[in-house]
């Protein structure tokens, strides 16, 4: 993928200085502006707007771009809009606690919905076949159930504004410092990702040059989460939750139709992949050699479903804030069911267009490294081919701004979250424990433009992996499977001492990252690290999921066993069994949460048997 010439931005930037007269933006929204517009300039040479003898599958027509600019303008109009609600530190982080428990619950599961998830798990599809879905079940609709039902009392409990704040509280500041440093990697490293797939979508189907076809979107964001913060990004991600199923609901209904339906579909895969079981979920893992994601079914279940799942839904920062932004417990609650069946339809728009491609692509797809050598097409191109496909004018252009909706949504989640553990745990504990809440909402803004600019340098890690989601995976490995380790530890355990909740965190930190390291440098130690010779990237994600968290959990247990614990006065409110839990208000038992929670279960239940 070729770069915009960098005499192209340094020929325009003496425009800045048109912008220095606007008064409209202060701080860090109206340096973000600055920078749109630099890029604005940069590519309004068309030339210098798309990639030399790039490939493009499809050309805009009017209406499409038409589509794309009313899109933008909505989300820059929200921000500024939201922009005089924004008053306190507070109301920037938190939005305000006030957000409806059916607007938390679809932001929930929006800021898991970005074109990571579109790009990633498509590809992914297309890469494992019906595996894909366990993310989405197994892999998700348990521990988001979990959350709501045993978690977030905790959180609301403790008072704690993120997980790194809960982690302060019962174990100190050392364990909070740790997990805000790793988290704040994470989430930019994170972000990196969303970037890299906008540049994707525009080089399939546009062919655009890939730095100016991230830009205006990067900044963009930059612009709204600055002005309206948390409420901002909360609004903004329903939005773009609607418009990514406008955008993508086309090439499943399509798909099939071309295929003769669901059994059409199934009979062509069989057909172009005899070797393999690319259309069951659980039947063929039963050996990682039936397979082609080379799992046993104990990784699915322990590393997925137990580890993975319930460390990233109830300790990931980024998905918690969302809940815990609703107006009271009782609307947290019902807004992590409200997400949780959100989730159980998803792999319609996400999962499907990847088994379809197995189905009606003519060409094999490779990873992303063999597909930058040879010209061809990677698995991370999988939706966009399929949307070239099926997408005519005027419906392009909706897909496309869905796309861009779903890179704007992982984006803005991505940022505010990093914003408020930096400001709240990095920033005032660290470097000013007498700032202010002015201060604080200064620091959080400016924190948006930090994280963009560092966010442009992780992209470029992606390219290093065959698919997105294998580079995802490996990334929850090492900051979130740990962080669950030690969170659930303290919440059930109150012998766990400080020390052994900081060793417990850091060593299963290393270890993941070391487990990492041996496979990628010595690819034999793969089929020791996940029983198998017939394991891929993603079998060795979920055994380690599996081997960093017992080495989390172990450390914290050895360690707890022999330094001094907190007394039981100090843990009010932070372990289970010391902990006086709110009541929730008298109403009918099919209004309380857990029966909403049951439903959504048991539809879970009836998924997982009608698609073994």
């Amino acid at each position: 993928m070729l770069a915009c010439p960098l005499e192209n931005v340094f020929q325009h930037c003496r425009r800045e200085a048109l912008y220095r007269s606007q008064t409209l933006w202060h701080g860090p929204a109206r340096t973000i502006v600055r920078v749109l517009a630099i890029g604005a300039a940069a590519g309004a040479d068309l030339t210098a707007a798309q990639t030399p003898g790039a490939s493009r599958l499809l050309a805009l027509a009017p209406a499409d771009i038409l589509v794309i600019c009313l899109y933008f303008a909505l989300v820059l109009g929200i921000g500024l809009y939201l922009k005089r609600r924004v008053r306190a530190s507070e109301d920037f982080f938190f939005a305000g606690k006030g957000i409806g428990a059916w607007v938390a619950g679809m932001s929930f599961v929006a800021a898991n919905l970005g074109t990571l998830e579109l790009l990633g798990w498509s590809a992914s599809a297309y890469q494992y076949g019906m595996l894909a879905a366990h993310w989405y079940w197994i892999g998700a609709v348990p521990a988001m159930l979990f959350l709501g039902i045993v978690m977030i009392p905790f959180y609301y409990v403790s008072k704690a504004h993120s997980v790194p704040g809960y982690l302060k509280l019962r174990y100190g500041e050392e364990a909070r410092l740790l997990s805000a440093l790793s988290f704040a990697a994470m989430t930019v490293l994170m972000s990196g990702i969303n970037m890299f797939s906008m540049a994707v979508v525009m080089k399939v189907i546009l062919g655009w040059n890939v730095n100016f076809s991230i830009l205006v979107s990067t900044a963009t964001v930059g612009v709204y989460v600055a002005l309206g913060g948390l409420l901002s990004a909360i609004v903004n991600e329903v939005v773009q939750f609607v418009l990514i199923w406008a955008g993508t609901i086309s090439i499943p209904i399509l798909g099939l139709i071309e295929t003769g339906g669901w059994h059409g579909m199934l009979a062509r895969i069989a057909q172009r992949a005899p070797s393999q079981d690319y259309t069951h979920m659980w039947r063929n893992m039963g050996a990682a050699a039936d397979n082609p994601m080379g799992v046993h079914w104990t990784g699915i279940v322990f590393g997925l479903g137990l580890i993975g799942a319930f460390g990233y839904w109830t300790t990931d920062f980024l998905v918690v804030q969302r809940v815990m932004a609703a107006r009271d417990l009782r609307s947290a609650k019902i807004a992590t069911t409200i997400g949780a069946a959100f989730k159980m339809l998803l792999p319609a728009i996400v999962i499907l267009p990847g088994l379809l491609g197995l189905a009606v692509l003519p060409m094999k797809l490779t990873g992303e490294t063999e597909a930058l050598a040879t010209g061809g097409h990677s698995y991370n191109e999988v939706m966009p081919l399929m949307m070239a496909r099926y997408l005519g004018p005027g419906f392009l252009g909706i897909g496309v701004t869905a796309l861009i909706a779903g890179f704007m949504s992982g984006m803005a989640g991505n940022i505010s979250a990093f914003a408020t553990v930096w400001t709240y745990d990095i920033y005032r504990p660290v470097f000013n424990r007498a700032a202010g809440d002015a201060k604080c909402l200064s620091i959080g803004r400016w924190c948006t433009v930090i994280g963009l600019v560092a966010s442009i340098g992780a992209a470029y890690l992606v390219m290093q992996f065959a698919s997105i989601m294998d580079y995802v995976q490996a990334l929850f490995g090492f900051f979130i499977i740990p962080l669950f380790g030690t969170v659930i530890i303290g919440m059930l355990w109150k012998r766990a001492t400080p020390a052994g909740g900081f060793w417990g965190l850091l060593c299963g930190t290393v270890s993941s990252i070391l487990l990492f390291l041996l496979v990628k440098f010595h690819p034999a130690a793969l089929a020791i690290l996940a029983f198998s010779s017939h394991a891929k990237p993603m079998a060795e994600n979920l055994y380690r999921f599996i081997w960093s968290w017992l080495v989390c959990v172990v450390v914290t247990f050895l360690i707890s066993l022999v330094t001094k614990p907190k007394p039981d006065s100090e843990l009010q409110g932070l372990v289970y069994g010391l902990s006086l839990l709110p009541s929730e208000e008298a109403v009918r038992f099919y209004r309380r949460p857990i029966f909403g929670a049951a439903i959504v279960a048991a539809v879970f239940i009836c998924l997982t048997v009608i698609f073994w």
